[in-house]
């Protein structure tokens, strides 16, 4: 069994990095990449000149290039110390033409040139834009950059390994004072005034590395972080894990005494605290508060994430189908032919004819004339807001189920093992408890774990009709942007719950049923 799971393992990982691969070829290859700016607003406004440099800066943010501005590149020369400062100052002030440089700047833009497109760069100089003899066109001052295209197979790479990073005391790289962790049996976020175990590090990406609070699972770590991909349309600058996993409504407010000793009621989760380079003396609020530049934190917000929305409801339903479908398609099977398999056939045929779409607004109709919400509401607190679209994903279940159950149990009825045990005597009931149930439930049952981590990715159609605050509509609403980060980060998570429902199908049918076994022995 072991060996036979290992190698499903294997199999699995192996393709979801080739369906990934392939997301990722469509995407960045197949097609156009000016299609991330067809809701931009910002691109909308730009003209001349910035418009080309930001839509180089752009396709750099979303993966397709390496973009390099020739004042970055001097930047570097001078933190690196091959240039000073005043050089540097001089040096960036290229021309409105080539024609208008300075020597310095001719000498710098040629190390520019021949340094970077010794390096396959392709370098553009963008000449000035006039409106007159003194005055700049909108968008028309001047541009000197060197670009690269980013080959696939490096992408990739850089995406299948950056999935998860390992926090540790040199992340930073600006100085920080002395690096390393401290553990202490009295979490500072508290005040310091009851036990709390915490492991704080200092050089480190995340100021709390593992501490405990009251919510579960009330241990929480940040040494090993998941990324999926950044957004940069759906939720800007938020990986899509974070983004899935996150809390959502309004903040919920509490006693907090931050690290300078200030105490207020505020939103402010400490424990999320991330290093922000040279913010500590960016802003009053800060150096009020904190004491380093580990100022950069999420809030706390008094709802579940978009996971935990579209698991709520996904499982409930699913729950239900199981409670309804399961009995329900037995005994049209052991009533077949008769009144309630008839009636039975009736719902199956109508939940797979009419369109999903359409009984789900059947079903808000009724729903509503009966009182019940028919949109989401986070502020609200009742939980009949639940039922409408709890009960559009179970009732086509519901169907699903009694269809293959029915079938399955027909088939079980007809086969030879059957007649046999009726041969040697076993009653109507002993066979179908003992054989025909048995053997009918393990496609059923194999279904299982994927339907419950199925639950995960929610329902696109239910939740958009409901307006329910969970996953389904991400990906829809990544596709819609040209969000190439959240298509790519969902693609992965849906193929891993794939599958991982696979494996867990196989080792759930093994425990029901002991004749199957995934070992191979010598005979």
């Amino acid at each position: 069994m072991t060996k036979y799971l290992l190698k499903r393992l294997l199999h699995g990982l192996i393709s979801i990095i080739i369906v990934v691969a392939l997301v990722m070829i469509m995407v960045y290859s197949l097609l156009d990449r000016n299609l991330i700016f067809a809701k931009d607003s910002t691109y909308s406004h730009q003209s001349n000149n910035s418009k080309t440099a930001y839509m180089y800066y752009k396709w750099e943010e979303y993966g397709y290039l390496d973009y390099v501005p020739y004042a970055d590149y001097l930047h570097e020369m001078a933190d690196n110390g091959q240039i000073d400062e005043e050089t540097r100052s001089k040096a960036v002030a290229f021309g409105k033409t080539a024609d208008d440089d300075s020597e310095i700047v001719k000498e710098y833009v040629e190390k520019f040139t021949r340094h970077y497109e010794d390096e396959g760069y392709t370098i553009v100089r963008l000449d000035a834009k006039m409106q007159g003899k003194n005055k700049y066109a909108n968008g028309g001052q001047q541009q000197l950059f060197a670009y690269r295209d980013l080959p696939l197979l490096k992408r990739m790479w850089s995406y299948f390994t950056g999935i998860f990073t390992i926090d540790n005391i040199n992340k930073v790289e600006n100085d920080v004072g002395e690096r390393g962790l401290t553990f202490t049996l009295h979490d500072p976020v508290y005040g310091g005034d009851k036990f709390s175990p915490a492991i704080i590090g200092n050089g480190t990406n995340n100021k709390y590395l593992l501490y405990f609070d009251k919510k579960f699972p009330f241990i929480h770590q940040n040494i090993i972080t998941i990324n999926l991909g950044k957004s940069y349309s759906v939720n800007q600058g938020v990986d899509v894990f974070d983004t899935m996993t996150a809390s959502q409504g309004s903040y919920v407010k509490s006693t907090i005494t931050y690290p300078t000793g200030l105490t207020e009621e505020s939103a402010d989760d400490l424990h999320t605290a991330k290093y922000m380079p040279n913010s500590l003396h960016s802003s009053l609020v800060f150096e009020t508060r904190y004491t380093d530049d580990y100022t950069n934190v999420n809030t706390v917000k008094n709802n579940m994430s978009k996971i935990g929305y579209s698991f709520v409801i996904g499982v409930i339903a699913s729950a239900l189908a199981y409670l309804i479908g399961v009995p329900l398609g037995i005994l049209m099977a052991r009533k077949k032919d008769k009144l309630v398999d008839k009636i039975g056939t009736v719902y199956i045929v109508f939940i797979m004819a009419v369109p999903s779409l359409a009984y789900i607004f059947l079903f808000k109709a009724i729903g509503g004339k009966m009182g019940l919400p028919t949109t989401f509401d986070m502020e609200s607190t009742s939980k009949l807001m639940f039922v409408l679209p709890i009960i559009s994903l179970a009732l086509p279940s519901v169907a699903n189920l009694m269809k293959w159950l029915r079938r399955y149990m027909i088939d079980q009825m007809n086969s030879d093992y059957v007649k046999f045990a009726r041969s040697e005597g076993l009653t109507e009931g002993e066979i179908f408890s003992r054989h025909i149930l048995k053997n009918a439930a393990i496609p059923i049952v194999h279904g299982i774990p994927g339907t419950v981590l199925g639950a995960l990715i929610g329902a696109i159609i239910t939740e958009r009709v409901y307006v329910v605050p969970g996953a389904g509509n991400l990906l829809v609403e990544a596709i819609g942007k040209y969000d190439n980060g959240v298509i790519v980060g969902v693609t992965l998570f849906y193929a891993l719950l794939t599958v991982i429902s696979l494996v867990l199908g196989d080792i759930l049918i093994s425990r029901i049923d002991p004749r199957i076994s995934f070992s191979s022995k010598n005979r």
